[in-house]
């Protein structure tokens, strides 16, 4: 008999008309996440990034004004890997206002979560630009991330593709 994972991995790509460093700087330096990060109306008022393998990471969103989601919402983690222009993995994590690890349910969250998952982005080059005058070349950005709750996961989905489309738009 089989047994049904409780857990589903998320995998978005997306072909961006930026070159490669331009989508890295976009992804990795505090004041441009700021501008992405979190879903569509959602806000990232503070970004802490110390991007290195062993380097720790807090990003925290806010949801729109006057809703259940108006405050702060911390997340963060540790880098795994970081192979600049190619590859970042990192743990993934509910965390306090102070940057301590919470578990999922203390930070609001109903159903079994896991205390930890993982976050693997990819960067690669993914061929000439949208014309010839524009010259940049198109990267091949990929998100990885492990361990959604089956109930929770194209909610995540949501979430993910919301941030990634505001991410296009900094581009």
């Amino acid at each position: 008999m089989a047994v049904q994972s409780k857990t589903k991995d998320l995998v978005i790509t997306r072909i961006l008309n930026a070159p490669r460093e331009q989508v890295w700087k976009a992804w990795t330096e505090p004041e441009q996440i700021k501008k992405w990060w979190g879903p569509k109306d959602f806000t990232a008022p503070m970004i802490k990034n110390d991007l290195r393998t062993g380097g720790k990471f807090m990003y925290t969103m806010r949801g729109p004004a006057g809703t259940e989601y108006d405050k702060d919402m911390p997340s963060g983690g540790t880098y795994k890997e970081v192979i600049p222009m190619e590859k970042i993995v990192a743990s993934d994590h509910f965390m306090d206002k102070d940057g301590n690890i919470i578990t999922p349910n203390e930070a609001g969250l109903p159903g079994e979560w896991p205390e930890e998952m993982e976050v693997t982005v990819t960067f690669e080059d993914a061929g000439p630009g949208p014309s010839a005058a524009l010259r940049a070349s198109k990267t091949k950005l990929t998100v990885l991330h492990k361990g959604h709750p089956t109930d929770f996961a194209s909610m995540a989905e949501q979430g993910w593709n919301e941030s990634l489309d505001k991410f296009v738009a900094i581009l």
